[in-house]
């Protein structure tokens, strides 16, 4: 199967920040556009295939790399806040007045703080294998995820573990996911070095802490939001994902049993399916 963001050029724009390299397709008419943004050490080749498939089908999809990583210019920040700057920055430089915003993992962390500081710019939030940071009571992670996380290489098994689990189906459907990535990632090499995830990594730790994080301000988050998690994520505990939905005004939660970290390339039709019907409401 040939994939829409398989062949979807890559662009770059100029922002205030940094010059972005970004990928536009989809449904080019249907407004407002749908924004992702990703994890960490994640690039634009990181994104399965199969998930945005069913997205570009109804919506306009735009994926890209922050400033400081993949091909894009400028320096990655330390905070949280820092790469909200960035985000707002490119979506000002493509001149797009309001956005749905998709942000897994590091990247849901963003996406609550662009909602935040910038009223009126986002529509619906999807926050996908993340939290609010700074939750009471967060289950400390294994020491093998850290471990793992900043291992100068990631490996098949570290990607398996961090991201689908221990069980054998998940493992499964993990390398069909590693391999639909291999397209792009075959060709690119795409990586991001250790001067900046080192960053990405400051920005977790002090969102982690509750130091600049969103759990003191959900309730400043009218909009509606959707949050979504795999039971057994090792990385961002789903506990996160409920606690969040206590503070929020408008929630929807969706949990799948079966699923970890990535629980969005385990259920790639399903999630999308669930986004879509999130997003049209």
């Amino acid at each position: 199967m040939t994939y829409q963001s398989d062949t979807a050029e890559t662009r770059h724009v100029d922002g205030k920040l940094a010059r972005y390299a970004y990928r536009d397709f989809g449904q080019a008419t249907a407004t407002p556009p749908l924004v992702l943004l990703q994890r960490f050490r994640g690039t634009l080749d990181h994104w399965d295939p199969a998930f945005l498939e069913p997205l570009a089908a109804e919506r306009r999809v735009i994926l890209f790399d922050s400033s400081g990583v993949g091909e894009s210019t400028g320096t990655v920040p330390p905070t949280v806040e820092g790469m909200a700057e960035s985000a707002a920055d490119f979506l000002t430089a493509l001149g797009l007045p309001k956005v749905d915003l998709l942000g897994w993992s590091l990247g849901g962390f963003v996406a609550q703080i662009v909602a935040l500081d910038h009223p009126g710019l986002v529509r619906r939030l999807v926050i996908a294998g993340s939290g609010p940071g700074g939750v009471p009571g967060t289950p400390e992670l294994d020491p093998r995820v850290p471990a793992m996380m900043t291992a100068d290489d990631n490996t098949e098994e570290h990607f398996l573990y961090l991201f689908f689990g221990l069980h054998e189906e998940g493992r499964r459907i993990g390398k069909e996911s590693l391999a639909r990535l291999e397209p792009r990632l075959g060709i690119s090499k795409a990586d991001v070095p250790a001067s900046a995830w080192g960053n990405q990594l400051k920005a977790i730790l002090r969102w982690g802490s509750g130091d600049g994080s969103a759990w003191s301000r959900l309730e400043e988050l009218t909009i509606p939001v959707l949050v979504a998690n795999g039971a057994h994520d090792v990385m961002v505990d789903s506990g996160d994902s409920f606690a969040m939905a206590t503070r929020l005004t408008d929630a929807t939660t969706v949990i799948y049993s079966d699923s970890g970290h990535a629980f969005l390339f385990q259920h790639p039709d399903e999630f999308g399916r669930v986004v879509l019907d999130f997003l049209n409401r």
